[in-house]
């Protein structure tokens, strides 16, 4: 008679660290939970974070006469971009699964294309603003220090996006190439029975 050796883990049900810890060792070598070892409940939140202020500084902008990225929304469609890839990312941590590093690593791609083009358009208004300086001296310098902010903070989420893209694809592309290995133990007696 043959019989399999399991080589699923219990995970433990105490609520003291070593299990935690033991817990998270153990996990260490599914690629879904490399994911997670990341941290992307960080990156999340301050993704999260940069979403709000670009909503915020949007609705700053909202009210003016000069040339804005709020001519184009940019700040509200970038910042509903960040918020949903921080949601994610948090989101993702707590409940990791192939579908939610899937969806997670879908916004990230479509994220750093906004940034792309947001990008664009904050250089031309950041030489806009730096044209017009000596004209309107007050709204155009605080025009080009918000627009250089933003400018700025897309710079840093897109630095965080492309981290998270790149150990999103790689721990997607691990579980394909993931095999179950299953060792059989032969019982002695029933050798010596066949000889």
């Amino acid at each position: 008679m043959e019989e399999t050796e399991s080589t699923m883990v219990e995970k433990p049900t105490g609520e003291s660290e070593n299990q935690k810890l033991d817990e998270t060792l153990l996990l260490s070598s599914k690629p879904l939970h490399r994911f997670v070892q990341k941290q992307p409940r960080s990156f999340g939140i301050v993704i999260l974070m940069f979403g709000c202020a670009e909503i915020v500084m949007g609705c700053a902008m909202a009210g003016t006469t000069m040339e804005t990225s709020f001519k184009m929304y940019i700040p509200f469609w970038q910042g509903t971009l960040f918020i949903t890839c921080g949601a994610l990312s948090i989101y993702t941590e707590l409940h990791p699964s192939k579908k939610m590093v899937t969806v997670s690593l879908a916004m990230y791609v479509v994220s750093l294309l906004g940034i792309i083009i947001t990008i664009v358009r904050r250089i031309s208004l950041i030489g806009f603003y730096t044209w017009h300086l000596r004209i309107y001296f007050h709204s155009a310098m605080l025009f080009l220090w918000v627009e250089g902010i933003l400018f700025a903070s897309s710079l840093l989420v897109s630095a965080f996006l492309i981290f998270l893209s790149a150990i999103a694809g790689y721990a997607l592309r691990s579980t394909r190439k993931q095999i179950t290995v299953q060792r059989f133990v032969i019982d002695p007696q029933s050798e010596e029975n066949t000889n």
